[in-house]
Protein backbone atom coordinates (compact mmCIF):
# COMPACT_ATOMS: atom_id res chain seq x y z
CA UNK A 1 0.00 0.00 0.00
CA UNK A 2 1.71 3.28 -0.87
CA UNK A 3 2.17 6.40 1.57
CA UNK A 4 -0.80 8.25 0.06
CA UNK A 5 -3.39 5.47 0.50
CA UNK A 6 -1.88 4.33 4.20
CA UNK A 7 -2.67 8.05 4.97
CA UNK A 8 -5.90 8.05 3.29
CA UNK A 9 -6.99 4.83 5.33
CA UNK A 10 -6.07 6.23 8.67
CA UNK A 11 -7.80 9.32 7.76
CA UNK A 12 -10.91 7.51 6.96
CA UNK A 13 -10.98 5.65 9.93
CA UNK A 14 -10.06 8.63 12.71
CA UNK A 15 -13.29 10.19 11.31
CA UNK A 16 -15.24 7.84 11.70
CA UNK A 17 -14.26 6.66 15.09
CA UNK A 18 -14.19 9.98 16.98
CA UNK A 19 -15.14 12.29 14.40
CA UNK A 20 -13.99 14.40 11.85
CA UNK A 21 -13.33 18.19 13.66
CA UNK A 22 -11.65 16.01 17.37
CA UNK A 23 -9.16 13.74 15.09
CA UNK A 24 -5.27 15.94 14.22
CA UNK A 25 -2.90 15.52 11.59
CA UNK A 26 -0.73 14.16 14.06
CA UNK A 27 -3.32 11.16 14.79
CA UNK A 28 -3.69 10.26 11.40
CA UNK A 29 0.22 10.50 10.21
CA UNK A 30 0.65 8.05 13.56
CA UNK A 31 -2.13 5.53 12.54
CA UNK A 32 -0.67 5.51 8.83
CA UNK A 33 2.67 4.95 10.27
CA UNK A 34 4.36 7.91 8.48
CA UNK A 35 5.95 11.21 8.87
CA UNK A 36 4.08 14.71 9.56
CA UNK A 37 6.07 15.95 6.10
CA UNK A 38 4.37 12.67 4.24
CA UNK A 39 1.25 13.66 4.73
CA UNK A 40 1.62 17.46 3.76
CA UNK A 41 3.38 16.13 0.68
CA UNK A 42 0.30 14.79 -0.73
CA UNK A 43 -2.38 16.82 0.97
CA UNK A 44 -3.15 20.33 2.23
CA UNK A 45 -5.28 20.09 4.92
CA UNK A 46 -7.01 17.00 6.74
CA UNK A 47 -10.18 17.23 4.71
CA UNK A 48 -7.97 16.99 1.45
CA UNK A 49 -7.75 13.22 3.02
CA UNK A 50 -11.01 11.96 2.08
CA UNK A 51 -12.07 13.84 -0.82
CA UNK A 52 -11.39 12.13 -4.54
CA UNK A 53 -9.08 13.32 -6.71
CA UNK A 54 -11.60 16.16 -8.75
CA UNK A 55 -8.96 17.60 -10.28
CA UNK A 56 -8.22 14.49 -12.08
CA UNK A 57 -11.99 13.64 -12.78
CA UNK A 58 -12.70 16.85 -13.80
CA UNK A 59 -9.74 16.78 -16.66
CA UNK A 60 -11.51 13.06 -17.74
CA UNK A 61 -14.74 14.13 -17.45
CA UNK A 62 -13.32 17.67 -19.95
CA UNK A 63 -11.03 15.20 -22.22
CA UNK A 64 -14.71 12.84 -22.44
CA UNK A 65 -16.26 15.91 -23.57
CA UNK A 66 -14.03 17.17 -26.16
CA UNK A 67 -14.74 14.06 -28.48
CA UNK A 68 -16.29 14.12 -31.68
CA UNK A 69 -19.44 11.38 -30.52
CA UNK A 70 -22.91 13.36 -30.54
CA UNK A 71 -23.09 15.51 -27.98
CA UNK A 72 -25.77 14.14 -25.59
CA UNK A 73 -23.70 10.50 -25.79
CA UNK A 74 -20.36 12.70 -24.93
CA UNK A 75 -22.49 14.33 -22.00
CA UNK A 76 -23.63 11.19 -20.51
CA UNK A 77 -20.57 8.88 -20.76
CA UNK A 78 -18.91 12.03 -19.07
CA UNK A 79 -21.13 12.32 -16.62
CA UNK A 80 -21.09 8.27 -16.08
CA UNK A 81 -17.13 8.20 -15.28
CA UNK A 82 -17.75 10.70 -12.21
CA UNK A 83 -20.47 7.96 -11.23
CA UNK A 84 -18.24 5.12 -12.01
CA UNK A 85 -15.31 6.44 -9.85
CA UNK A 86 -17.85 6.52 -7.47
CA UNK A 87 -19.40 3.62 -7.74
CA UNK A 88 -16.03 1.65 -7.32
CA UNK A 89 -15.22 3.60 -4.48
CA UNK A 90 -18.01 1.54 -2.75
CA UNK A 91 -17.72 1.60 1.34
CA UNK A 92 -15.28 4.45 0.94
CA UNK A 93 -17.48 7.04 -0.93
CA UNK A 94 -20.16 6.31 1.38
CA UNK A 95 -18.00 6.84 4.68
CA UNK A 96 -16.96 10.29 2.75
CA UNK A 97 -20.54 11.03 2.37
CA UNK A 98 -22.15 10.43 6.00
CA UNK A 99 -18.80 12.83 6.53
CA UNK A 100 -19.68 15.22 4.35
CA UNK A 101 -23.25 14.87 6.20
CA UNK A 102 -21.76 15.72 9.54
CA UNK A 103 -18.57 18.12 8.25
CA UNK A 104 -19.79 21.32 6.75
CA UNK A 105 -16.02 21.70 5.34
CA UNK A 106 -16.36 18.66 3.39
CA UNK A 107 -19.89 19.65 2.22
CA UNK A 108 -18.65 22.74 0.94
CA UNK A 109 -15.97 21.81 -0.97
CA UNK A 110 -18.28 18.95 -2.47
CA UNK A 111 -20.46 21.89 -3.84
CA UNK A 112 -17.75 23.41 -5.13
CA UNK A 113 -16.67 21.00 -7.15
CA UNK A 114 -20.35 20.04 -8.49
CA UNK A 115 -20.34 23.58 -9.73
CA UNK A 116 -16.86 23.15 -11.83
CA UNK A 117 -19.16 19.87 -13.04
CA UNK A 118 -21.70 21.88 -14.19
CA UNK A 119 -19.52 24.73 -15.65
CA UNK A 120 -17.70 22.04 -17.89
CA UNK A 121 -20.51 20.59 -19.28
CA UNK A 122 -22.26 24.05 -20.05
CA UNK A 123 -19.00 24.82 -21.47
CA UNK A 124 -18.84 21.51 -23.61
CA UNK A 125 -22.70 22.31 -24.52
CA UNK A 126 -22.28 26.01 -25.26
CA UNK A 127 -19.15 25.21 -27.72
CA UNK A 128 -21.27 22.73 -29.57
CA UNK A 129 -24.53 24.73 -29.99
CA UNK A 130 -23.19 28.18 -30.12
CA UNK A 131 -22.96 31.19 -27.75
CA UNK A 132 -26.28 33.12 -28.76
CA UNK A 133 -29.66 33.14 -26.27
CA UNK A 134 -31.21 30.07 -27.19
CA UNK A 135 -28.25 28.09 -27.19
CA UNK A 136 -26.67 29.33 -23.44
CA UNK A 137 -29.92 28.56 -22.00
CA UNK A 138 -30.57 24.98 -23.08
CA UNK A 139 -26.76 24.60 -22.05
CA UNK A 140 -27.72 26.76 -18.86
CA UNK A 141 -30.71 23.66 -18.33
CA UNK A 142 -28.97 20.63 -19.86
CA UNK A 143 -25.95 21.29 -17.53
CA UNK A 144 -27.51 21.90 -14.49
CA UNK A 145 -29.87 18.76 -15.51
CA UNK A 146 -27.23 16.44 -15.85
CA UNK A 147 -25.43 17.35 -12.06
CA UNK A 148 -28.63 17.20 -10.49
CA UNK A 149 -29.65 13.63 -11.83
CA UNK A 150 -26.17 12.40 -11.46
CA UNK A 151 -26.53 13.78 -7.72
CA UNK A 152 -29.67 12.04 -7.00
CA UNK A 153 -28.65 8.85 -8.47
CA UNK A 154 -25.33 8.90 -6.89
CA UNK A 155 -26.81 9.85 -2.99
CA UNK A 156 -29.75 7.35 -3.48
CA UNK A 157 -26.72 4.35 -3.52
CA UNK A 158 -24.97 6.22 -1.08
CA UNK A 159 -28.01 5.87 1.49
CA UNK A 160 -28.47 2.17 -0.03
CA UNK A 161 -31.75 3.29 -1.19
CA UNK A 162 -31.15 1.62 -4.50
CA UNK A 163 -28.92 -1.35 -6.09
CA UNK A 164 -29.19 -0.55 -9.66
CA UNK A 165 -27.65 3.06 -9.46
CA UNK A 166 -26.56 2.52 -13.01
CA UNK A 167 -30.41 1.93 -14.46
CA UNK A 168 -31.43 4.99 -12.97
CA UNK A 169 -28.82 6.60 -14.25
CA UNK A 170 -29.00 5.91 -17.47
CA UNK A 171 -32.72 6.92 -17.27
CA UNK A 172 -31.97 10.22 -15.46
CA UNK A 173 -29.51 10.90 -18.46
CA UNK A 174 -31.59 10.21 -20.91
CA UNK A 175 -34.62 12.60 -19.43
CA UNK A 176 -31.42 15.55 -18.71
CA UNK A 177 -29.76 15.33 -22.26
CA UNK A 178 -33.27 15.37 -24.32
CA UNK A 179 -32.51 18.55 -25.04
CA UNK A 180 -29.26 18.02 -27.25
CA UNK A 181 -31.02 15.63 -29.30
CA UNK A 182 -33.63 16.59 -31.84
CA UNK A 183 -35.90 19.61 -32.15
CA UNK A 184 -34.46 21.37 -29.33
CA UNK A 185 -30.70 20.71 -30.81
CA UNK A 186 -32.32 21.98 -34.22
CA UNK A 187 -33.85 24.86 -32.69
CA UNK A 188 -30.76 26.15 -30.58
CA UNK A 189 -29.05 26.05 -33.83
CA UNK A 190 -31.72 28.01 -35.99
CA UNK A 191 -31.70 30.62 -32.95
CA UNK A 192 -28.56 31.77 -34.15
Amino acid sequence: MSTRERIVEAAFELFEEQGFETTTVDEVVERAGVEREDFFRHFRAKEDAVLPAHAEMLRVLEDRLALDDPLADRVTQAARTVLDHFLAEGDRARARHRLAGHVPLIRARETDVERSYRRAFFAAITADLGDHAAAELEAELVASAVVTGHNVVLKRWLRGVTDSPVAEFEHAMARATAPLRGEAQAYARQAQ
